[in-house]
């Protein structure tokens, strides 16, 4: 594996970067398709707002969640905290600043919120499948140590080099890859089945969090709050959170049948 893919005198183009912009125009792709189908009354243009609002509030969220976890570091290398392409955005936070974002368009839009995320979320973990490419290419995001025969020997310079050097880890960014792709399948296949506004983005970030939890079992680089993985409390929050929001709102019966 090599983080670059290629290098034209000053200009480097980072697999890392590549698989982003990959993940963008599939998703946004898909969006619009969505979009359409639900009648959200949302022209391309619009959805244009909502991708430059939200990339960015998305990339500054899962960077400053990722710095807060790792002040220790960050601390002593204040300027690091900008080197985005060297890895280092959580996905916890992340999703917190898309939210936000998507919040923020619904109301300037004054489009339903819970019917605007349900469009979106099978875009964005199709977008953090494809995101796990550039993690694999950059080594990180890696695993622990393994004996098992599909560990993976990263170049002593990557990440996941540094932090064993000499041993093959766990591909933990392809566990997830391939998990993320299974919610994708699921979020998907329901997308068409009149549950209320509000199912598939709840179960989005309930699958997510189950899936996160099980390759946070073998992560090695996870953040930590005191003695426990911030992904595995996280994960238990919008479990809870979730779970009881499609109970009380009875989320899980058919729209029409309402």
């Amino acid at each position: 594996m090599h983080p670059i893919l290629v290098e034209l005198g000053p200009i480097t183009i980072r697999y890392y970067g590549i698989m982003y912009i990959i993940a963008i125009a599939v998703g946004f792709w898909l969006l619009t398709k969505e979009a359409r189908r639900k009648n959200l009354g949302l022209p391309t243009e619009s959805l244009l707002d909502l991708l430059l609002l939200t990339i960015p509030l998305a990339i500054l969220f899962a960077r400053l969640y990722y710095v807060v976890f790792r002040l220790d570091y960050y601390g002593r290398f204040p300027l690091d905290i900008f080197k985005v392409w060297e890895g280092g955005l959580a996905i916890h936070g992340g999703v917190l600043g898309g939210a936000l974002a998507v919040l923020i368009f619904s109301r300037w839009k004054q489009v339903k919120f819970w019917a605007l995320t349900d469009a979106l979320v099978p875009s964005l973990i199709l977008g953090q499948a494809i995101g796990r490419i550039g993690n694999l290419m950059n080594g990180d995001a890696y695993g622990t140590p393994t004996t098992l025969p599909w560990g993976i020997h990263f170049p002593a310079d990557s990440p996941a080099g540094m932090a064993y050097p000499g041993l093959a880890t766990h591909p933990s960014m392809i566990y997830e890859m391939i998990l993320n792709l299974a919610v994708f399948a699921y979020l998907w296949a329901i997308r068409k089945k009149g549950y209320k506004d509000g199912f598939s983005t709840s179960m989005y970030f309930i699958l997510y969090a189950v899936a996160r939890s099980i390759v946070s079992l073998t992560r090695g680089d996870d953040l930590y709050l005191g003695p426990i993985k911030a992904p595995h409390l996280a994960s238990a929050i919008l479990v809870v959170a979730f779970g009881l929001f499609i109970w009380r709102a009875r989320l899980y019966k058919k729209a029409q049948a309402a």
